[in-house]
């Protein structure tokens, strides 16, 4: 395997020249940092880990915790941020956070207090009081990405805007009885929460035409983040009396268990009942679901670009700064209709 002095030898370089061209850091003209990457590919060099860090006093590497690694959102955005973080050499850890007390405790009494990672991303979970001091006590830089915590710099898309467009859409078709597929919380704090957030604004917007003159038949149906968990939600709903002409589901996965549910009841779509979910997923486009887009991937690639601002890593344009805080929503979502959506019949 060669080492830092052979590749020192075939560029005509010092050791410590060679140092500074791979790591980027310290005064290296350009032709010399062009020469000694050369040198190192045509040799296959590849530095220690261990030996950059002690060097650096960095890990390269950016730590990732995440609350469900087998969902297609999470792992969309986690493409998102390797796709900006991996060119800059940076690596990234994952931790798992579940809703374990124990298991939650070594992660934030011992995992992330190992020295492995150089900044922290959180994804979308929802985190104590205890728990956001022991992130403010790492010294690491921590940037969120949708967690309900405002005393955490991060980035979102304004969730509430997100279920009122939806539901907008609804009511601009045409219809009048139009039912919740989601998730809301239960225990009376306040809620900064996706799911509640998405439901606040279905409530925001059937109020909004109520107010306006017109008649809505307004229900919600809880049920999890799942394509299982909204079917077994929208068959209950679908065999009622009356069953809505439209639902609005909070995820495009539930989206597919409310279509999966129409079908056994053998009810058309959009014929007899419209569907819009929320996320762009990549199977979206497959079913022609009516879906909120809020570009997963493009949220992964800002909060690495956001997270590698906050490092200092030269030539990263965050979009906006990291410090920005969690209440200022600035994540763009879109409306896509499909033919999942139509007046009713």
């Amino acid at each position: 395997m060669p080492s830092l002095d052979d590749v020192a030898r075939a560029a005509g370089v010092s050791t410590a020249t060679v140092s500074r061209a791979l790591s980027g850091r310290g005064r290296t003209s350009e032709e010399t940092r062009e020469r000694v990457r050369a040198a190192a590919e045509e040799l296959g060099y590849v530095a220690s880990a261990t030996a950059s860090s002690l060097a650096s006093g960095r890990a390269e590497n950016i730590g990732v915790v995440v609350p469900l690694m087998d969902r297609w959102f999470f792992a969309t955005v986690l493409d998102g941020i390797a796709s900006v973080l991996a060119p800059h050499g940076y690596d990234i850890t994952l931790y798992n956070l579940t809703d374990d007390q124990a298991q939650r405790r070594r992660l934030f009494d011992t995992a992330l207090r190992r020295g492995r990672v150089d900044a922290l991303i959180v994804l979308s979970v929802e985190l104590s009081d205890a728990e956001v001091a022991r992130l403010s006590s790492l010294g690491l830089p921590v940037v969120g990405l949708g967690v309900p915590r405002a005393e955490l710099p991060g980035l979102r898309v304004d969730d509430t805007a997100v279920g009122r467009l939806a539901t907008e859409h609804l009511l601009a078709l045409g219809h009048r009885d139009i039912a919740h597929i989601g998730l809301s919380r239960r225990d009376g704090r306040e809620a900064l929460d996706i799911p509640t957030r998405r439901r606040q604004g279905f409530d925001d917007a059937v109020a909004a035409a109520r107010k306006a003159g017109s008649t809505v038949t307004a229900r919600f149906v809880e049920a999890d983040f799942t394509v299982s968990g909204a079917r077994r939600a929208a068959s209950a709903l679908l065999s009622e009396p009356q069953p809505p002409t439209a639902v609005f589901a909070a995820s495009d996965e539930m989206a597919y268990g409310v279509l999966a549910a129409a079908r056994d009841r053998g009810l058309s779509v959009p014929g007899d009942l419209s569907v819009i979910g929320v996320d762009g997923h990549d199977l979206a486009a497959l079913f022609d679901l009516t879906t909120i887009d809020q570009f997963p991937h493009a949220q992964g690639e800002r909060v690495g670009a956001a997270v590698l601002a906050a490092l200092g890593v030269g030539g990263v344009d965050a979009g906006r700064p990291p410090e920005a805080p969690l209440t200022e929503a600035s994540l763009p979502f879109h409306l896509v209709p499909r033919a999942t959506t139509a007046p009713p019949s």
